[in-house]
């Protein structure tokens, strides 16, 4: 079955994306090139177009993986990449760095189309706002990109509706891209409506609450110490004990809709509005095929209301974020 189609900008896309992140980075040991490469190919099978990666993912790995594989068959899907969040090296190391300042947003986005082995970035997203710098300043330089033919269109990640407005005011912005599941529900103070009112899709990161929905992590203290899981609220041991105490109840709820966890998760996004495209990452062909398979499952009014009402912000036990990535975002945070 073909996949539903969404619209972001002038782009006809799969109703759901490939969040390209987990097969270079983040969630511990990454899998190996040639493993990231099956997954790949079989989401283009399958018939994803569109395909999410950034200049900060493995430090340029993962752009580089993306050009390896599926630059011959540029034609076939919407590439999206995002700059002004990169790695910088210092004398220690490689360490990431947000930086939104003009000439640097245009050095990464020539760092990302030689990576990607491309001429143009279908959509090309500010990682975070600078604060530092006026997003005025960071997305004229992201609109003179699109002038000079480098970049098709502009989005915006992890941003309040005040500063979208502002953007939007310098250069039409085609998406707002934002960690979005039925346990980080700030979206709906008001950019999900922001966006909506805009015209820009909504573009949900993490929609599996980083394979909390998935029913696949059960023991924290198994996470090894690179997953990026580690350092976040709601993934200690005390608060996640609290937090799996929802999986149960929910469990059932995926059965009574005839799916799996990971796919209630997923068809609960796409039930929500028609402008909302989730992203899902995974490392394995069976996880790509079941997550796409949620583009089928229909929703009764019942099942979705008894979802949102059993995991919500009031439900969920600690913040997304520590204190320091908190700061770095420009959302109001749970």
């Amino acid at each position: 079955m073909a996949l539903p189609v969404r619209k972001i900008g002038p782009f006809d896309v799969s109703a759901i994306g490939l969040g390209c992140m987990n097969l270079s980075h983040a969630y511990g040991t990454p899998p190996s090139a040639e493993q990231g490469e099956r997954v790949l190919l079989a989401a283009l099978d399958a018939g994803v177009t569109l395909f999410d990666t950034a200049a900060l993912y493995g430090f340029g790995a993962n752009e580089t993986l993306i050009g390896r594989v599926l630059s011959k068959h540029r034609s076939h899907f919407t590439l999206a990449s995002k700059g002004g969040m990169a790695g910088v090296q210092f004398d220690d190391g490689i360490k990431r760095v947000i930086d939104g300042r003009p000439e640097t947003i245009r050095k990464n986005c020539e760092d990302s189309l030689q990576r990607l082995q491309t001429d143009v970035i279908d959509l090309y997203y500010l990682h975070r706002w600078d604060k530092k710098v006026p997003i005025e300043d960071s997305v004229g330089a992201m609109a003179e990109l699109v002038r000079a033919g480098k970049v098709r269109a502009i989005g915006l990640s992890e941003v309040s509706a005040s500063t979208l407005r502002k953007a939007h005011a310098v250069h039409p912005i085609a998406a707002v891209q934002t960690e979005y599941s039925l346990w980080t529900r700030n979206p709906e103070i008001a950019v999900l409506d922001t966006c909506r009112q805009l015209g820009a899709a909504f573009v949900a990161f993490s929609p599996v609450a980083r394979g909390f929905l998935c029913d696949a992590l059960h023991d924290v203290g198994t996470l090894l110490p690179k997953d990026i899981r580690s350092a976040m609220p709601r993934f200690a041991p005390d608060n996640y004990a609290a937090n799996l105490k929802l999986l149960p109840p929910y469990k059932a709820l995926a059965q009574e809709a005839g799916c799996t966890p990971a796919q209630l998760a997923l068809a609960w996004l796409l039930h929500k509005a028609p402008h909302i495209i989730p992203i899902p990452g995974t490392t394995s062909v069976a996880h790509l095929q079941e997550d796409l398979g949620s583009a089928a499952v229909q929703l009764s009014t019942e099942v979705f209301a008894k979802v949102e009402a059993l995991i919500n912000q009031g439900t969920v036990t600690g913040h997304r974020y520590s204190t320091q990535s908190r700061s770095e975002v420009d959302t109001e945070d749970f």
